[in-house]
């Protein structure tokens, strides 16, 4: 009997023993808020160069388009004996040389010349016929203003196939002294109106805001996320125009906000009023964000491989995490760890969610128990409350996001690579280099928003 007695308390106090050295421990759980950021917007401040190239044919083409048919005419014979009428004969043909254009234009003459005297109330007059061919040269230096090519056009020579004349009693008779003042007044007008030609045939406004205009109707990059992006213009530049290689070249941009919004389409905002500056030079920095999106899920599954096998010792006691959760709350990542070994049980974790851009992980930084679990744990395990047990869990909250970023990375690049968001517009560009911007929690997934930088092009064709 009394051996037995023994026996009993020996195997007790073994029991209580192994009771006293493995603590089950319940912790209040934190539960997940993504009320900050339940829509999120980033915007990045960019330029966009639209290089505007018109080939000297095109301008030679629009131009005949537009200038055809009576050039000048004067009917009043009675001011200064001749009446003329003025019409283009051929094609306009215009070249590129020295920076200027220049401009032949064949024209025809058909004119009546009077000629006499009055004396006496006597009137002696007669009234001939004429006609002639030449041609007029004409130089025109180019500018943009206004949205148009701006030029200034005059008068070069004129080069006649014949010497107007008009035949009297069987013999030609030079009229050049009668014709000169009407050439000297339709010279000027001429002039003009090749200017205006040019002017209201490549008027580029209309192009160039309804490229603007769809880049600026945002487009959702990824369905399951809700992911929306936007182009948003803010201001609109234009250089001096340049004459080369049979091209008028004029450097267009935009100086916009490339926004990446999570959650909602954001609203489109309207190009219509931003007015065109004239500057020497348009930037051509180019800034937009690529997400790369992360589930809860795998991230926990990560962590809980870096984990695995590994033991958290303080001299005799220690503890193994066999399971991980994470979720969100207030912009920072709760991290539950269930534990097991001398401290059984659920305990909360908290930290900041940061890019590693070395390693391209994301790692959480000023990682703490929060304040019920680290109480809990400092009246009953008080070493594992410790900041060096912290520490190394904190080691191993980590998860890389290269594939996530290089997918991002692959879809950006789509986008400037001859992407066309409406007929006629391309856009083609480069990526740079990738640098960590933040990492915002929603209640799907971990967003990684990393800065792209690059250079971006946008080509409109069809104006004609």
């Amino acid at each position: 009997m009394h051996k037995r007695i023994s026996s009993l308390l020996v195997i007790s106090g073994i029991l209580l023993n192994a009771c006293s050295t493995s603590k089950k421990i319940e912790a209040i759980k934190p539960l997940a808020d993504y009320s900050s950021d339940k829509v999120i917007y980033d915007k990045q401040l960019s330029y966009i160069n639209i290089p505007l190239e018109i080939g000297v044919a095109e301008i030679q083409s629009q131009t005949n388009k537009y200038l055809n048919g009576i050039l000048y005419e004067d009917k009043n014979i009675n001011d200064d004996n001749i009446a003329v009428k003025v019409t283009k004969e051929a094609p306009i043909t215009i070249r590129e040389q020295g920076g200027n254009l220049y401009i032949d234009l064949p024209l025809r003459v058909n004119g009546k010349v009077r000629y006499g005297f009055e004396k006496l109330g006597l009137s002696m007059y007669d009234t001939r016929d004429f006609y002639m061919n030449g041609t007029i040269s004409l130089i025109s230096a180019v500018g943009f203003k206004d949205w148009k090519l701006n030029t200034r056009t005059v008068i070069s020579d004129i080069k006649w196939k014949e010497s107007p004349s008009v035949q009297i009693a069987g013999k030609n008779m030079p009229v050049t002294y009668l014709i000169n003042p009407a050439i000297t007044v339709f010279k000027s007008i001429v002039a003009k109106k090749v200017d205006d030609a040019i002017a209201e045939t490549l008027d580029i406004k209309p192009y160039v805001l309804e490229a603007l205009d769809k880049l600026a109707e945002p487009f959702q990059v990824n369905q399951e996320y809700n992911t929306w992006f936007s182009v948003q213009a803010q201001e609109l530049y234009s250089t001096r125009a340049v004459v080369a290689n049979k091209k008028v070249k004029v450097g267009l941009g935009a100086k916009t906000y490339f926004e990446t919004v999570v959650g909602q389409k954001p609203e489109k905002v309207s190009v219509k009023n931003i007015p065109l500056k004239s500057v020497d030079k348009i930037q051509d920095q180019f800034k937009a964000n690529v997400a790369a999106y992360v589930t809860y899920r795998y991230a926990a599954g990560e962590i809980q491989k870096n984990l695995s096998g590994q033991k958290f010792e303080s001299g005799k006691k220690y503890v193994s995490i066999t399971k991980i959760d994470l979720w969100g709350k207030e912009g920072k990542m709760i991290v539950a760890a269930d534990m097991i070994g001398s401290v059984n049980g659920t305990f909360y974790l908290v930290g900041v969610p940061v890019y590693d851009a070395v390693k391209k992980e994301v790692i959480l930084d000023q990682v703490d128990f929060i304040l019920d679990s680290k109480s809990k744990l400092l009246r009953t395990a008080d070493w594992l409350a410790h900041g060096m047990i912290v520490k190394k869990i904190a080691e191993n909250c980590r998860f890389s996001i290269a594939n996530q970023l290089s997918d991002g990375e692959k879809a950006m690049k789509g986008y400037l690579n001859n992407y066309q968001p409406a007929k006629g517009i391309i856009v083609n560009g480069t990526l740079g280099t990738l640098s960590p911007d933040k990492i915002i929690l929603t209640p799907n997934a971990i967003v990684a928003m990393v800065t792209a930088n690059g250079k971006v092009n946008i080509k409109i064709e069809g104006m004609d």
